[in-house]
């Protein structure tokens, strides 16, 4: 009988740890760093400060009664002082769970406290110190690994761009999570995505960029390294290959000779998966390429649906036609699916985000989303600044707008005019409140008219008069 790994053996005369059980425990395929709380303290402050304790809420507003200066003034001194106490609560710390909490902290932190040139500044100041702590995590439990995935996330949305010296310290740790075979599955796609966010918002080295579209085109394969792929991290490599598809020309994803095309028979099966996340991530890669496809002869952006389609950029009579029309039919399927072996919120929600990804592959209409600000609206207009936003919301989670508000890189980005879209000209809390919440007066009329009308439909369902005309 062969040894046991040496993770698994246990030390002579003593008993096996709780951490390393939990260590050996498979993650579930919806671990998220958000999970369980052990309740406990970490850096001397709760844990879970929920709701707008921090003085603004998930949406971007400020409490009615606190100036916005003041607000972010305290809550990067909380940032600060989080930052100050990594080394001792999580690099010194000897309990996994104790070191997993310190992460859940640390990535709250980041994501809703780190704000502005002010949170930059914070971070780069201990860059030193934290950057290394999370890095050692990477050697430890799954949980632990993943947390640490996470956190490499945000601090690279909360560095921005123009750092280089992030992206090549932690591209080696996080190349080697992905690499490991036995590494799992959720923490391999967690290091995938934090390598590829990454590399997008703070690297300005272009053949790192290639390197990583090479590994993920690997990534999202049905065997890679040797053994058959885990679904998650086929998802995530092609989340990931999508991202990092946004940084180079039209030319380079859709042309004959693209990157686009020679993957469209590795999509064209993902699309056949039965896991519903790996094939959205393929439609929306086919959704992306398609629209390059396009582009590639329609230089005006107001161009119509009709110009788009009769210029330049067709499929028609290439090799990849005959595909194309293949991937269309297959997407139409989904896109109208219907059956008991799905829950009816997974067929609704696979519907309608096929349903778009159509419009773009057989209609050539482009896409719309819009992230609602106080002052404001920003609308994007393509799929490449539409997968842009899906991997900093997927990162940031209940910190996204708060980051797209204040992070100035996100705003150079996405184009947006912060000073237009955060003007408050929007109602206040005090004013949604008394106007639009569900116990304002004006809900209360609403309500109570609602039930007249219902009583008066159900007395009109329910009036019967016998032969001689009296009621019933």
């Amino acid at each position: 009988m062969g040894k046991k790994p040496r993770s698994e053996r246990r030390k002579k005369g003593g008993k096996k740890s709780a951490d390393a059980d939990d260590a050996d425990d498979p993650l579930p395929d919806d671990f998220t760093i958000l999970g369980s709380d052990d309740g406990g303290t970490v850096f001397g402050v709760d844990d879970w400060e929920t709701g707008n304790a921090n003085g603004i809420d998930e949406e971007g507003e400020y409490d009615d009664e606190e100036d916005e200066s003041s607000v972010v003034e305290r809550n990067l001194e909380k940032f600060r002082d989080v930052l100050s106490g990594v080394e001792d609560a999580i690099g010194g710390e000897k309990a996994g769970r104790k070191r997993e909490s310190g992460f859940k902290v640390l990535f709250k932190c980041l994501t809703h406290y780190a704000l502005g040139p002010g949170g930059v500044e914070v971070m780069e100041a201990f860059e030193g110190e934290v950057v290394p702590v999370v890095l050692a995590s990477l050697r430890n439990s799954a949980s632990e690994q993943y947390a640490a995935c996470r956190v490499i996330e945000a601090i690279a949305v909360v560095l921005g761009g123009g750092n280089d010296a992030f992206f090549e310290l932690v591209e080696p740790a996080l190349k080697r999570i992905v690499m490991a075979t036995g590494n799992q599955a959720q923490v391999r796609a967690a290091g995938l995505r934090a390598w590829s966010l990454a590399a997008f918002l703070c690297s300005t080295d272009f053949p790192s960029t290639i390197v990583l579209l090479d590994l993920c085109e690997a990534a999202s394969a049905e065997r890679y390294r040797g053994e058959e792929t885990p679904v998650l991290l086929r998802a995530a490599a092609l989340d990931s290959w999508s991202l990092l598809a946004t940084t180079i020309e039209d030319s380079d994803i859709a042309s004959e000779e693209g990157r686009g095309p020679t993957i469209l028979p590795l999509l064209q099966k993902a699309l056949d998966s039965d896991s519903a996340e790996l094939r959205s991530s393929a439609g929306e890669c086919v959704a992306m390429i398609h629209e390059a496809r396009l582009n590639l002869g329609v230089q005006d952006e107001d161009a119509t649906a009709t110009t788009r389609r009769y210029r330049r950029g067709s499929w028609d009579g290439t090799e990849f036609e005959v595909l194309i029309d293949e991937v269309k039919q297959r997407m139409a399927e989904l896109a109208a699916e219907s059956g008991h072996h799905m829950s009816k919120k997974a067929k609704k929600s696979q519907r309608s985000t096929f349903r778009e990804y159509m419009s773009t592959l057989v209609d050539d209409e482009s896409p719309m989303v819009t992230v609602a600000f106080r002052g404001g609206t920003l609308e994007l207009k393509t799929w490449k600044e539409i997968i842009q936003l899906g991997a900093v919301r997927s990162c940031c989670q209940g910190g996204f707008m708060l980051q797209m508000s204040h992070n100035q890189y996100l705003h150079e980005i996405f184009g947006a005019d912060i000073a237009v879209l955060d003007s408050g000209d929007g109602l206040s809390n005090l004013e949604k409140r008394m106007f639009m919440s569900k116990n304002s007066e004006a809900s209360k009329i609403r309500d109570r008219e609602m039930n007249k009308d219902r009583k008066k439909r159900s007395n009109v369902k329910n009036y019967f008069l016998d032969a001689d005309g009296e009621d019933i």
